[in-house]
């Protein structure tokens, strides 16, 4: 029986060397890309159905860790729309959208200030800082990092085609921002964890859209990458496959002819203001797949769509 066991235990060794030879060759070839960013700083917008999910939310505060230790400055930015929605219908307030805005009145601004800058930012923190990391949870109100004006929505009544304004409330978008808190932030070994929730000139709070948040801030620092992390693997032809690299020209013409549509189109939109004024590169990717970040980055293959100015 001893030259079976023999054999077994070398079939065994065999296997543990090869699977450390994976991980040595995996390495070696993200080799490149940790030299390449080392110093840089990302912006990620989270959010999605991966925010509920909390093997997902694991895996995203075990990233931006890892992108922390080895040099990377990620700077969090994070949605919150299903449970602002599903705490209005636990209080009893009524929710109306206009393509796809929520009207935001006073009692909706305060429970969207109360779920975004309280439980959800920082259970975000707290996921991180059981990942080994250090976060700081803040909103665009902190240190004046985002100073916001009130977002005017014109429609076109379908009936008499003359153009609408809708006052959608409570509803900003970023006017100036202004990075020294994350400066700060970063430079003490701690990650952002931003809120979008923004002040305007006149002192009221507003409600900001996160891609549209993540996308300002990521042009204001001057970003290596802005990640959108979505519930799609990316932008898909109209053959569903994936479209790896885009410019701001590829996406006026999908957008013309039909390609892409619906909810993408604002989130491509973000993406070409952010590279057009001084982001890297932007990259739509799926935030349900384990570690789509680290693939994207590390890898050369990448894992989602990539745009550049």
């Amino acid at each position: 029986m001893a030259p079976a066991i023999m054999a077994t235990n070398l079939d065994a060794n065999d296997a543990y060397r090869q699977a450390m030879l994976e991980k040595a060759e995996t390495l070696i070839e993200a080799l490149p890309y940790l030299q390449r960013y080392a110093g840089k700083t990302f912006v990620v917008k989270y959010g999605g159905h991966a925010m509920g999910d909390p093997a997902a939310q694991q895996d995203f505060a075990q990233d931006v860790v890892l992108m922390k230790a080895i040099g990377i400055n990620p700077v969090v930015v994070h949605g919150g729309g299903p449970q602002i929605g599903a705490m209005l219908k636990k209080l009893g307030v009524e929710s109306r959208f206009v393509d796809g805005l929520r009207v935001t009145d006073a009692t909706t601004a305060e429970i969207a200030e109360m779920v975004l800058s309280g439980r959800i930012n920082k259970e975000l923190v707290s996921w991180i800082a059981a990942a080994g990391g250090k976060a700081l949870g803040i909103s665009g109100k902190d240190a004046g990092l985002v100073t916001a004006t009130k977002v005017e929505k014109v429609i076109v009544d379908p009936d008499s085609g003359d153009e609408l304004i809708v006052d959608l409330g409570f509803v900003g978008e970023p006017a100036a921002i202004d990075t020294t808190i994350l400066h700060t932030a970063s430079a003490a070994g701690m990650i952002p964890v931003i809120a979008p929730i923004g002040v305007g000139e006149d002192g009221h709070t507003y409600n900001i859209n996160a891609d549209t948040m993540a996308g300002a801030i990521a042009a204001a620092l001057g970003a290596a990458r802005l990640f959108l992390l979505t519930d799609v693997p990316g932008v898909l032809d109209k053959n569903k496959s994936l479209l790896t690299d885009l410019t701001p020209a590829d996406i006026a013409v999908l957008s013309e002819d039909g390609t892409i549509s619906g909810g993408m189109i604002p989130k491509l939109e973000t993406c070409v203001h952010a590279v057009e004024a001084g982001c890297e590169a932007a990259v739509v990717l799926d935030g349900r797949v384990p570690h789509a970040m680290l693939l994207e980055i590390f890898t050369a293959r990448g894992a989602g769509t990539l745009i550049r100015a």
